[in-house]
């Protein structure tokens, strides 16, 4: 599960800040989104219902949220994979505690340098992670090497909002409250 993978310099710091946040990733991300997270992973999974699948890889699974959300599909296994040993271990207690063990597996890789063959997977997601690929043509190739043909590919990311009223409030949210909280 927390295996050591080889990763290079400039991808260490990356490790080590999700390593140091992993006990309050959690409450961080619920309550810096106002829980607006949770609400967007039960909005994968009802895409993720759309399609047929038997495999799903998670990227950048952290401490496991949309994987174990997308547990609740008819999916026969997920595999969950960060940089960080710390987010796979709290992804790994979770997994446990809601006995989910037989259909995730969590492993440690770089999602620049996948551990899996080509044309493994039905569906990857990937929720708030592709931010942090360091070389995001490379992370986007690596996600299509390992879908099958035809697979379908779901990313989760923040992006602009088009509504005047609502970019304000945002942006004063985002540049102003968080950086304080």
């Amino acid at each position: 599960m927390t295996e050591e993978i080889r990763i290079d310099k400039s991808k260490q710091n990356v490790r080590a800040m999700f390593d140091s946040i992993a006990p309050k990733y959690d409450f961080l991300n619920h309550f810096l989104s106002l829980n607006i997270d949770k609400i967007w992973r039960r909005k994968v999974r009802r895409i993720v219902n759309n399609y047929k699948h038997s495999q799903i890889l998670d990227i950048a699974t952290g401490t496991g949220d949309l994987a174990i959300e997308l547990s609740k599909t008819d999916t026969k296994k997920i595999t969950g994979v960060d940089i960080s040993p710390k987010m796979i271990e709290i992804a790994q207690k979770k997994v446990n505690k809601r006995n989910l063990s037989d259909k995730i597996e969590l492993k440690v890789a770089d999602a620049l340098n996948l551990p899996f063959g080509n044309n493994t997977f039905d569906i990857v997601t990937c929720a708030f992670g592709v931010r942090n690929f360091e070389d995001l043509d490379k992370g986007l190739k690596e996600i299509k090497r390992v879908l099958k043909p035809n697979g379908i590919a779901i990313i989760l990311e923040f992006s602009q909002i088009n509504n005047k009223l609502y970019r304000k409030i945002f942006n004063f949210y985002f540049l102003k409250i968080l950086p304080f909280l």
